[in-house]
């Protein structure tokens, strides 16, 4: 078949690992042809580009700032621009590729017309993996409304939503949590066509031994003495900065547990000022890494950490579960109630939940775990990451609903 993938996120290098890339990786070392179309963001200061790259059609189009950290009409303007600029590419450089599947991903919702026109010109299927669910995520964290001025819009992207539901055959949802929400909350879909789909890698063990984990803890001075928790990735509104801040303060005085917060984002500036204020001796603030970097400095540690804003009403599903995952970390998730990420932590016996409106709930699992021995949940967690959340897995599920 030949396989069209389009997304918003950075496309370079179909050997990076990452949930995308393990996927398309999938497909191409089964026989497929792969093309793909991203973004080369205003901001990069980047041409538009076609390349042939380890066996995969890339094409990266110039685009406005549609991600990171431009702001909210910025970047909600440079999406709905991206669809006559995505379909005038494929029309120049995809012109005589006849798809048979068309995939892309949320964010953003704004895909429609390239889709449709796909779909038109080729016949292909269309295949959603729906990794956010907007714009009810905005409204649940106070950047959007539904009524009044600010409402048009929301009724507005609401409708965008709607078509991408309509115009894909099939829906691809992170968890069963998510797609009971997805039916529940549009009637009007044919329910048979949302399915699981979840986050998915290509395994590979991230642990390290004794003697590397004790240099990468030298290095970036980590105490040897104290299980160390460790949060990784996006910092912004819907991590619910305001709640980390509270329960790090609750955790100041702690003298077996140590935190470690990597990442950047909208709101890391609310952080580094509670550091820079109460420059707490048990925990570390850092910026984004190189991901090899973050890699095996995440190994180093002993649990992961999940945050989410306690006011999401949909179910979040954050893909650095996976890497926590690959590292043998234990995880302590802290989220809303709706999200059903920590039933498969505590159900899989890979760690502990609580919500992220309970401060006094998150010190007793960190009490919890940094008590325990943690070597049989490290089992646990391989077998289940092994038994639900390779790309191998999620590759013949996909192929079996579209055919061969």
């Amino acid at each position: 078949m030949n396989i069209l993938f389009m997304t918003i996120g950075k496309m370079d290098n179909i050997e990076d690992h990452t949930i995308y890339c393990d996927l398309l990786r999938c497909f191409r070392d089964a026989g497929h042809k792969v093309y793909t179309i991203s973004p080369y963001e205003k901001v990069t200061g980047l041409k538009t580009k076609y390349e042939e790259k380890s066996g995969v059609d890339m094409l990266h189009v110039k685009t406005g700032n549609v991600t990171g950290k431009a702001g909210l009409i910025e970047k909600g303007l440079a999406q709905l621009l991206i669809e006559p600029i995505f379909i005038k590419a494929i029309k120049r450089y995809y012109s005589d590729i006849k798809f048979d599947l068309v995939m892309y991903s949320t964010p953003p919702i704004t895909f429609c017309n390239v889709i449709g026109y796909i779909k038109k010109r080729d016949g292909a299927k269309s295949y959603l993996l729906l990794k956010d669910i907007f714009p009810q995520n905005a409204v649940d964290i106070g950047m959007m409304q539904k009524n009044g001025l600010k409402g048009i819009l929301y009724r507005f992207f609401r409708d965008k939503e709607k078509k991408l539901y309509k115009i894909s055959d099939y829906i691809g949802c992170m968890s069963k949590a998510n797609i009971e929400y997805v039916i529940r909350n549009n009637p009007e879909i044919n329910s048979d066509k949302v399915i699981l789909c979840p986050n998915c890698i290509e395994p590979i063990d991230m642990s390290i031994s004794t003697d590397i984990r004790k240099h990468l803890r030298e290095k970036y001075d980590i105490p040897q003495d104290k299980t160390v928790f460790v949060y990784g990735g996006n910092l912004g509104r819907p991590q619910g900065i305001p709640f980390i801040i509270k329960c790090l303060k609750k955790q100041k005085e702690n003298k077996t547990a140590f935190f470690l917060i990597v990442g950047d984002g909208t709101e890391f500036g609310k952080l580094k000022e509670f550091f820079d204020k109460e420059n707490p001796d048990n925990m570390k603030l850092m910026s984004k890494l190189p991901k090899d970097d973050y890699d095996t400095m995440i190994a180093a540690c002993d649990v992961g950490l999940i945050f989410l804003d306690h006011r999401f009403t949909i179910p979040n599903f954050p893909s650095r579960l996976l890497s926590y995952m690959q590292a043998k970390l234990p995880v302590l998730a802290v989220t809303d109630p709706n999200t059903d990420v920590g039933k498969v932590i505590t159900e899989g016996g890979f760690g502990w939940w609580c919500e992220s409106n309970n401060v006094n709930a998150f010190s007793k699992l960190v009490e919890t775990a940094s008590s325990v021995d943690l070597n049989q949940m490290k089992i646990n967690e391989t077998k289940y990451l092994m038994e639900n959340y390779t790309v191998s897995m999620v590759y013949e599920n996909i192929i079996n609903k579209i055919g061969r």
